[in-house]
């Protein structure tokens, strides 16, 4: 009975597990396939209709419940790109424009947003340049890894002594203007490939549909627009004396470099035919634009207006020049007369538009502007070292040393310690005593220049050449008044740092020696 009783047990047992497993098929099957949700598929990102086995290759992956295909994909453009696209809509269900005025007026907007950025690094540019002279070289003559590092520690140092800005000024407008242009360019694109509501009918003349690729009798002119634009943009980038005057290899680098994006031109007309019309029309707009900007910025009027006009800016003022009491007139590097006002110039500016027209051997005019520039500011000091020395160039002794004494006496009374008034004081030093000692002033030209030789040796080598430059002037003064021992001791400090003075020093050796001798003599005599 024990045996028989266990049996039916067991039957039972697999009973209720044989119901218990039709029960959760019935259920699976019936009762919970509605309710059951798989997991989307990852929808496969587009691709150029010339690559469909790339395509096919993404497209490819096992096959899942009918369920889980009925859900829409959604969109897989980036955040950015969206936000544009909506930005893009809400102006033109704003302003009722037609799609491709909204195109091109965004990108002048964009443009101009960015045009405060690009000026702040053209003035810091500007300020880099007409401090670089007075920094040392980066790197050393013989470079060695640890002279390299050591004269680049020096560089920088001296860069921000004298309130150098960071060279990373290069950089800020292009980080910021390249990934702007990118982002509507992709932007634009995806609407013109999405088939955007409007852009079947939303240009204008033989480009309606913005959607469609270039094509038909008119199809050539955006790409011929594109590499033109591209052109033109190179050679009025390139068109600049710096860069015409640089020589050696990087002379030669810029170049080459200017022949690429020359030859860029070509392929640019062909990538035109493969471009959705409304990316042409963006792309169109952009390059215009940067034409227009690139030619409002080099030309005189506009750069004093925004304080970019330096010493070493692009100088379009040529040897014909002529100066009234409000306007100068003169003739650009397109033999066109411009006419800019003077009465709207601030001393610096009027100041760096004299050092070119000096650099050009006017020099007349450069005493004209410099003249103009100390009635707007007499105590300007810079300007009052440049007009000193103007004149002194013109051999006007006398009006010379009364503007150099008095930037002389401003310096001094403000203690100078900044390096910039520590060089104008060496260089109103040195020319006030060359012109006295032009004069015949002989005590007054030392006293100048003996306040040169108490300065520090500066570390720069074009202020290291005045130094130097001021102290063997002060060796002949003082070998004219008869103090040829003190004028050795000058000379020798001159020998060290150049060599080909030597002889001086041993002539005026020579000479302190027969002089010795002779005294020595008279008293044997007596």
């Amino acid at each position: 009975k024990k045996k028989e009783l266990e049996i039916a047990m067991w039957r039972s047992c697999l009973r209720a597990s044989s119901s218990r497993h039709r029960f959760s098929t019935l259920f699976s099957s019936q009762t919970l396939k509605p309710f059951i949700s798989y997991p989307p598929p990852p929808s496969p990102s587009p691709s150029p209709p010339c690559f469909p086995s790339l395509r096919r290759f993404i497209s490819t992956g096992p096959e899942l419940p009918i369920g889980s295909q009925d859900i829409i994909p959604s969109d897989d453009s980036s955040l950015p790109v969206l936000a544009v696209v909506n930005f893009l809509d809400g102006f033109h269900e704003f302003t009722g424009l037609p799609w491709w005025m909204i195109i091109a007026s965004s990108t002048v907007a964009v443009r101009l947003a960015l045009l405060p950025l690009l000026i702040l690094q053209l003035k810091k540019l500007k300020t880099i340049s007409e401090l670089l002279p007075q920094l040392p070289m980066p790197i050393p003559e013989t470079p060695t890894l640890r002279g390299s590092i050591d004269q680049f520690s020096r560089f920088l140092k001296e860069s921000r002594a004298i309130g150098c800005p960071s060279f990373l000024w290069f950089f800020p407008y292009l980080s910021v203007q390249l990934p702007c242009f990118f982002l509507l360019m992709a932007s634009i694109r995806k609407m013109s490939l999405d088939g955007h509501p409007g852009f079947d009918s939303g240009g204008a003349l033989w480009f309606q549909n913005l959607s469609a690729l270039p094509g038909g009798s008119f199809g050539p002119v955006f790409p011929i627009l594109i590499a033109g634009f591209h052109y033109i943009n190179i050679q009025i980038s390139f068109d600049s004396p710096t860069i015409r005057q640089t020589t050696g290899l990087t002379g030669m680098l810029m170049r080459y470099y200017k022949l690429y994006l020359e030859i860029l031109s070509v392929p640019l007309f062909f990538v035109g035919y493969a471009i959705p019309h409304g990316s042409l029309v963006y792309w169109v707009t952009n390059s215009s634009v940067n034409i227009f900007q690139q030619l409002s910025l080099k030309h005189p009027m506009v750069g004093a207006k925004l304080g970019l006009l330096g010493q070493g800016a692009s100088s379009s003022v040529g040897h014909s020049m002529e100066i009234s009491e409000s306007v100068i007139k003169y003739v650009d590097s397109n033999s066109q007369e411009q006419t800019l006002s003077l009465q709207t110039l601030t001393p610096e500016e009027l100041l760096s538009l004299s050092v070119q027209v000096l650099s050009n051997g006017d020099q007349e005019t450069s005493i004209q502007l410099l003249r103009l520039a100390l009635e707007k500011d007499p105590g300007y000091v810079r300007g009052l070292v440049l007009m000193g020395q103007a004149l002194l160039q013109k051999t006007q002794l006398a009006e010379a040393t009364q503007y150099l004494e008095l930037a002389i006496s401003k310096l001094l009374d403000s203690d100078p310690s900044d390096p910039e008034d520590v060089e104008l004081l060496m260089l109103a030093s040195q020319w006030a005593g060359a012109a006295y000692v032009q004069q015949g002033k002989m005590k007054s030209g030392i006293t100048h220049l003996e306040r040169v030789a108490k300065l520090q040796e500066p570390g720069d080598l074009k202020s290291k050449e005045h130094y130097f430059e001021a102290l063997l002037l002060l060796s002949s003064a003082l070998y004219k008044e008869g103090q040829s021992d003190e004028a050795a001791k000058i000379l020798r400090v001159v020998v060290d740092h150049n060599p080909a003075y030597k002889p001086l020093l041993q002539q005026c050796e020579d000479e302190n020696e027969l002089v010795s001798d002779l005294v020595s003599r008279r008293k044997d005599h007596y």
